[in-house]
């Protein structure tokens, strides 16, 4: 019975001390186990998005000649694509040194596997006001440090049929009800909700940023410098749409 007794004891020692463990490795850095879950999700929507590029690039031949409004184009054929929980794009913030694979949707299920864009709001490249939600301290925490973005600083979305540079603006604290935050504006732009405090969703911190030049990526331009021209001069007809 003693040693029943004992090797209870033992067990009871070893699993708190991996709980206190996990306390600390989240506290420090974020949630253990669902981080692995995400890093999952990251590989398989990594091979989602390769695909996307082959069927944008087809997209972006088929309007090759469309000049106003092209890039709006595209972005409808990208959402009407896309469904949710599938890879989307890129978001990369630069000043965080983070960069992650973003999906269709907002749901549980969704957001798991990395920041989310909100299906009823548009894409880069069409009018009105982009959103992207993520987490703060589960699965892979992407937003754990956006209050640290300052006015000025870029995000960059790279989506498979170009990519769009904001620059922050502001960051506000706002209640869970906001939904004002999503509205049109009159030129582009682009917000990020996360949970606010850190391991509380009482609130939701909302950065918010402009859209500054749309520019495409050099493996979708003709190696034409007439094309060239021609690309460029699209894509900066509706950088101000």
């Amino acid at each position: 019975m003693r040693a029943i007794g004992r090797f209870i004891a033992s067990v009871l020692v070893v699993a708190g001390a991996l709980l206190i463990a996990d306390v600390v490795v989240t506290l420090l850095w974020q949630e253990p186990v669902s981080a692995l879950v995400a890093h999952r999700d990251q590989a398989r929507l990594k091979n989602q998005l390769k695909t996307l590029d082959r069927l944008s690039a087809a997209d972006e031949r088929a309007l090759a000649r469309v000049r106003r409004g092209r890039l709006a184009a595209l972005a409808r054929h990208e959402q009407a694509r896309v469904q949710d929980g599938h890879a989307l794009g890129r978001i990369r913030l630069p000043t965080l040194g983070r960069s992650y694979v973003m999906v269709q949707g907002t749901d549980s299920a969704s957001l798991r596997s990395g920041p989310g864009h909100y299906p009823d709001t548009p894409l880069p490249g069409e009018p009105g006001t982009v959103a992207i939600a993520g987490h703060r301290t589960t699965y892979l925490a992407p937003f754990k440090t956006i209050d640290q973005l300052h006015a000025g600083d870029p995000i960059v979305l790279q989506m498979p049929y170009g990519s769009f540079t904001y620059r922050v603006q502001e960051a506000r604290v706002v209640e869970p009800t906001a939904l004002w935050v999503t509205r049109n504006v009159g030129y582009q732009r682009l917000v990020l909700s996360a949970c606010h405090p850190l391991y509380s969703a009482s609130h939701r911190i909302v950065v918010f940023a402009k859209l500054t030049t749309p520019i495409e990526p050099e493996s979708r331009r003709s190696s034409s410098s007439t094309s060239a021209t021609t690309s460029t001069s699209a894509i900066t007809s509706t950088a101000s749409q």
